[in-house]
């Protein structure tokens, strides 16, 4: 197996688990938070997408024309790096639009880093991160960044009554 497929590999595990976390709950159930201003399903979710975004896209090839059908800057604001979840559901979209953003940039991510030509993984970032300083470095870092809140997802579920997944 390659690197550019192993990394790609990670990414598609970790998003299949982080789903099966978001499978089932109710809307509502997106806004809860266990105490007020800790976190909540709908900000994990809409992180996790801003996330993804900035780690696979335009981290390997900028932003392009078209990027805002996928997610909106709005939305990047709003969830990404330095962004706070906030208690009220009305500041947010609902948990079908951010859901459906989550399920975009991921199906537009697998599919250009399926044409993605491996050399691209040993070229530097752009700005550097403390976590990883090439391409290759940032796909990594996307499954293992994804897992981090995929655990506070599985929290937050079990603190919403949900069963723990088998």
């Amino acid at each position: 197996m390659s690197r550019l497929s192993f990394v790609v590999y990670q990414i598609r595990t970790a998003r299949h688990y982080t789903g099966s976390l978001l499978d089932g709950l109710e809307p509502d159930q997106w806004f809860r938070q266990p105490e007020e201003g800790v976190t909540h399903v709908a900000w994990q979710a809409g992180h996790l997408a801003a996330a993804e975004y900035s780690l696979t896209l335009r981290r390997m090839r900028g932003t392009r024309e078209g990027d805002a059908e996928l997610i909106s800057e709005g939305f990047l604001k709003q969830f990404g790096k330095g962004s706070s979840p906030e208690a009220d559901p009305g500041k947010y979209p609902s948990a079908e639009e951010i859901r459906g953003v989550f399920e975009r940039v991921h199906k537009q991510a697998i599919e250009e880093l399926g044409e993605l030509p491996e050399a691209v993984l040993d070229e530097p970032v752009d700005k550097p991160h403390p976590m990883f300083s090439t391409k290759g470095g940032a796909l990594a870092f996307c499954s293992l960044h994804e897992m981090i809140h995929a655990g506070q997802i599985g929290l937050l579920r079990r603190l919403l009554g949900c069963a723990p997944l088998r």
